[in-house]
């Protein structure tokens, strides 16, 4: 059985959605395959955590499962029903309640004209229920799209596509792959909730990509070309001479692919990176440079 999702995300059943939102991004932070390369414990955790968060962190799906319609999982839950839940107030007949007084036995009459009036009205041909799953796909796969295998936990794999360009939330939809119908009724589809996992340097916005890029002092300076990673692969950009922290490089069509349209661009935002060992030469330098000292970067902030 599966695990109760507010156990894992460690929030109150009352949390308010930003506790939710704050829990799955602290524990995402702490647990991301990237950030502990070769620990199972640590992915199978971070997965854990990623499909509590793809049913907590959406209030219509906490909804459902706060009131048992769907599972851990996102799955369905059959609907519960009861013999009380067809009796009448006293004095009325109802499905399950006979001329004799007794709950629970209909009378055989009542259950046939039931049956036959239902078909009369052409619903013994019923479309099955809808079922309802969640997936988490890496970031670049969400971007460049790719084909992925989700097991469903009472039936084979299913092959899913996932388009370029497809958004954390965004729900998949696999005709015929749900429940089967009644009567020879269609089947009903698979709706497969997308839930993409955060990457390490790449911050989606909206169709653009955002990158946080570090250069050395001496590129900074100096200028020169330089390899920028983008989604769909490293580009050569040529840098500037006296290239501050903060400039921002515009990478047309580096973004997020649109189909039919023309892709996002690439924001880079340059920031300028020390050498981890203390450098000699490069200290003696900035002592004696004496227009370094001059320079105050903070003049405008007063003070």
């Amino acid at each position: 059985m599966s695990r109760d999702p507010y156990d894992i995300l460690g929030v109150k059943r009352d949390a308010p959605q930003k506790d939710i939102q704050s829990a799955y991004r602290r524990l995402a932070k702490k647990l991301h395959p990237d950030l502990n390369p070769g620990d199972k414990q640590a992915e199978d955790k971070f997965k854990e955590v990623s499909a509590a968060y793809g049913i907590l962190g959406d209030e219509d799906k906490r909804g459902r499962f706060d009131r048992g319609e769907i599972d851990s999982s996102g799955a369905e839950q059959p609907p519960r029903s009861y013999y009380r839940d067809y009796a009448t107030t006293e004095g009325q007949r109802g499905p399950y309640r006979n001329a004799g007084g007794f709950a629970d036995f209909g009378d055989a009459d009542d259950i046939l004209s039931s049956f036959f009036s239902r078909r009369s009205r052409g619903q013994s041909e019923m479309q099955g229920q809808d079922r309802h799953y969640s997936m988490e796909v890496d970031f670049l796969d969400a971007i460049n799209g790719a084909k992925k295998q989700i097991s469903l936990p009472d039936g084979p794999a299913l092959d899913v596509q996932i388009p370029p360009g497809t958004r954390d939330g965004q729900t998949l939809r696999l005709r015929g792959k749900g429940d089967p119908g009644f009567g020879g009724g269609a089947h009903g589809d698979a709706l497969i909730e997308i839930r993409v996992r955060p990457h390490r340097f790449f911050v989606r916005d909206g169709d653009d990509i955002r990158l946080e890029l570090p250069i050395s002092l001496a590129e900074a300076v100096l200028g020169g070309k330089i390899r920028v990673p983008t989604p769909s692969g490293p580009v050569t950009v040529t840098l500037q001479p006296n290239s501050n922290t903060g400039k921002v490089l515009r990478l047309k069509g580096k973004g997020v692919p649109k189909r039919g349209k023309e892709s996002g661009d690439a924001y880079v935002s340059l920031k300028i990176v020390l050498p981890d060992a203390p450098d000699a030469e490069l200290a003696n330098f900035v002592s004696e440079w004496r227009a370094g000292k001059a320079h105050d970067p903070r003049k405008t902030m007063g003070g």
